[in-house]
This record gives structure tokens, sequence and C-alpha cells, in this order.
């Protein structure tokens, strides 16, 4: 008989098992400390069980941890990290190093269905969701990589791996519940991400859940007409719902939004671009962070011209938006952002 994911029980459902068993109910407490604030791998490692209670355990359950299948470190430092699971499915996650912070960026779905035509993850089918537990371990893994490689603790998390967050919002919810809790990891929410390509009742849904995380909406262009050539979302998700949506979560939560806009060059990139997008920003309150294009095999865009970008943002500072310009990261390794795509199953790390 299969053994059960213990990490997939309450703590009501294993103080109920164990109780059925002759134990007393406050091992669960002991339990559950070891699989989320310590993030233990094994039953063995619970060294404040006994024995016959660690046995019982194996006999009954399984423990299923995310795994290092290979590992890439790019010429400035970011690393890639192919992930196995227990189904011998794989996603990426990357640790991204700067002067300031360390962030780990982390996958929510094998493959992903929304065929945004510039990633390379939309290239992929989407297979299945990622459970808490899956999403966890991603971050105690690209954390331990902080660590070992840089000498520095993960100061951020965001969601802006393989697939559509919110389209795995309970698994996503829980994630980052056992990431903030005392019981869990003990971060704050305010250095966590979320990143959506746009689906509206779901961002309402995040408000009317009162969450405490900072929420980013895939934007790239500011008008139905392109935004729909490029992210077939829009089609269901038009702008002016995603506006509608997005007030409401702010109403709801108090938490800016966060606008990030890759700039394809003859595509997005013009001032009149830049004017729609600023007209954007008068409707929702967002700060706006323009990313460099990362090429895939897949499309045919390329990244803006130096001159260009400048004046997009140039425009944009003028009339007032909050813009940070973000740099390409790991492009070296397809790490970047919209490069994430599973490549070489069988290397190993």
């Amino acid at each position: 008989m299969e053994k059960q994911d213990i990490r997939k029980l309450s703590a009501d459902q294993l103080k109920t098992w164990l109780s059925g068993h002759g134990e007393q109910g406050f091992r669960a407490k002991q339990i559950l400390e070891w699989l989320w604030k310590k993030s233990a791998r094994s039953f063995d490692e619970m060294t404040n069980l006994s024995l016959k209670i660690r046995n019982l355990l194996k006999e009954n359950f399984e423990i299923r941890p995310v795994s290092v299948l290979r590992k890439q470190v790019s010429n400035d430092k970011t690393i890639k990290s192919g992930f196995r699971l227990f189904d011998g499915n794989l996603v990426e996650g990357v640790l991204i190093p700067a002067d300031d912070r360390m962030t780990a960026c982390v996958s929510s779905q094998v493959g992903c269905s929304l065929t945004c035509k510039f990633c390379a993850t939309g290239y992929m089918p989407r297979k299945r969701n990622l459970d808490a537990a899956e999403i966890y371990d991603q971050v105690v893994l690209i954390k331990q990589q902080a660590e070992e490689h840089y000498q520095a603790p993960l100061t951020n998390i965001v969601y802006m791996g393989m697939g559509e967050p919110l389209l795995n919002y309970a698994s996503m919810i829980e994630s980052i519940d056992r990431i903030t809790s005392p019981d869990g990891l003990g971060w704050s929410p305010k250095r966590i991400t979320v990143s959506t390509a746009g689906i509206a009742k779901m961002i309402q849904k995040l408000g009317d859940d009162g969450v405490k995380f900072n929420l980013a909406l895939s934007l790239h262009a500011a008008n139905d007409v392109k935004r729909n050539e490029i992210m077939p979302i829009n089609e269901t998700n038009s702008l002016k719902n995603l506006a509608t949506a997005l007030n409401y979560f702010y109403k709801k939560t108090g938490n800016r939004i966060t606008f990030e806009y890759i700039v394809f060059n003859d595509f997005n990139d013009s001032l009149q671009d830049a004017k729609e997008l600023w007209e954007f920003t008068k409707k929702v309150p967002a700060k706006v962070n323009i990313i460099e294009y990362n090429p895939i095999a897949e499309a045919d865009f390329v990244n803006t011209t130096e001159d260009k970008l400048g004046k997009f943002a140039r425009f944009l500072e003028d009339k007032g938006v909050i813009v940070n310009v973000r740099r390409s990261r790991g492009k070296d390794i397809d790490a970047a952002c919209g490069q994430l795509a599973i490549k070489e199953p069988t290397v190993a790390a």
C-alpha cells in the first residue's frame, strides 16, 4: 500500500492519527516542527522522538523531498537549479545574488498553460501543479545555496519561476503560510512577491483573503490589442478587468502593485507605448519594473536598444512614475526572466 505524504496532514489530522496509534497528541507539534521549521528530509532526523515513534512514522508515511538534479552557475554568480520532484517531474529555480539582496525565484507548476509568446515555459505543456511542500523545498534548497556559495542569507522570495501561481492558488497560499509562520521558516511576507500574468478573479480573491505579501503583474503592454498578441490570457482578462481587480486588491490590502514590463524592440518600446503605460499606472497605484528581454529559441522577439529603453524610462519618470530598470541575470545559463525550461534533464549536478 502506498504510504501517505506526511506533509499533507494538518496538525489536527496528525494528532488524531497519533492518538489512534497510542501516542500522545503533543508529538504532532514536534513532528511538524521537524518538517516545517527544521526542514527535515527523513524521519531519522527527528531525534527527540523515540525510535518506536520514528519507526511507526516510517511504516505509515513518507516525506517526499525535492532534490537538486543539476546546478549551473552563471558568470554573474546567478545559480540555476534543476529540481527533481518525487514522481520524476522537473522544475527549475534560481538564486539571484545582488549587492543588497539574495533572491530565490521559485516555480509553482510543472510547465505552464498560459502560452505567453515570449516565455520559454509557455511553450511547455502544464503537467501538474506543485504542492505546498514542493514550493517550500525550493526555498530551503536555494537558501542553502546562498549560504554555501556566498555566505549570505536569503533575503527575498519571488514566485516568478515556471507556472502561473494564481492557477495553483491553494498550494501557493499554503506554501507562503509555511514559509512565514513562526512554526515554519518565520519569514516576513513583505519579503515575498507573487507574480501573475493576470487572472482577475484570483487577484480579487487575494484581496478577500487579505494577503500580506507583494503582488506583481506581468503587464508588458498597456493596450489590449498588443497584450492579446503576446499574452492570450488577456483575451479573457482584459486590462479594464485587471484594473478593477487590482484596485480591489489594493483597497483590501494596502499593497502597491508592481507592473513588470519587458521591452521588446519595435513592439512595445515607443513613447506611445510609454504613454499608454503611464495612463494605466494612473488607474492602479503601482510602480514599474522595466525588464530587459532575454531571447529564446521559440520566439522572434529581441530586446530593445539602450537608447529606446532610456527614453522609455525617462518618459515615465518625468510623469512621476516610480521606475526600476532590471538588468538580466543568468542569461548565459538560460536562468533569466522568461528563459526557464527543462533542458537536458538527464545531466546531473
